[in-house]
């Protein structure tokens, strides 16, 4: 059965995303501001910025997320575990934890799942392991999965959109894998809301972006036409 868009609030699974190098605390403002106003899940943040997004969303529906190892995942398990509680400490409820891919393609799986299982459960916040599953072969994407299932994740997430973005095929693996257990977050390189329409119906129950407002603006535009 074909999904019917007009059923679906699409602000309701945007990840308000910014994620960028130059970002200010005034444009941490601007984004918790429209956060609030169109009542997206979380304002996703660099870890520097939590603080401030949690006393500007205190008391609001949006929540704050953060990156952990952001965005190559080659930090130390210590320094991951560590930077994942002192965001806990100053606010963050959820976490966007990259997984170690190096040890992953090595072979090292205990490590990559003891990292991750550590990091929830030290934290007992949600956690939102992010694969970059551009850069795995399909045996790995599976792996991947299984390992952060394992280790107690509330997502798997499909990438940084450091080395390129979601995929409906992703998409649909990650839906397949986690059967229903757990959320699907795709992330990367969604630039049109035809395309965010594409993603929720091959699984994805959040939405990484920067652009929310924009596809919000498209979606208008789309039901008018």
């Amino acid at each position: 059965m074909a999904l019917d868009y007009s059923e679906i609030d699409i602000a309701e699974f945007i990840d308000h995303s910014l994620l960028h190098p130059t970002a200010t605390p005034e444009h941490v403002q601007h984004w918790c501001e429209q956060a609030i106003q169109m009542n997206f899940p979380t304002v996703c943040i660099a870890p520097i910025y939590v603080r401030q997004a949690a006393d500007i969303l205190q008391g609001q529906s949006p929540k704050v997320s953060t990156v952990i190892g952001f965005p190559t995942g080659a930090t130390t398990p210590q320094a991951k575990l560590y930077e994942a509680q002192e965001a806990v400490e100053h606010g963050a409820v959820e976490l966007d934890v990259v997984i170690n891919l190096g040890l992953l393609k090595a072979g090292k799986t205990d490590a990559v799942h003891r990292e991750i299982a550590e990091i929830c459960e030290e934290t007992g916040q949600k956690v939102k392991a992010i694969l970059e599953m551009t850069v795995l072969t399909e045996a790995q994407k599976r792996l991947a999965a299984e390992l952060c299932l394992d280790a107690g994740v509330a997502f798997l997430k499909t990438s940084t959109g450091w080395q390129g973005g979601a995929t409906i095929a992703d998409v649909s693996l990650l839906k397949d894998i986690s059967r229903g257990l757990v959320g699907i977050k795709a992330a990367g390189g969604i630039r049109t809301v035809e395309q965010a329409y594409e993603l929720i119906a091959a699984g994805a129950t959040r939405l990484g972006t920067s652009r929310g407002m924009e596809l919000l603006e498209q979606r208008d535009r789309f039901f008018a036409d």
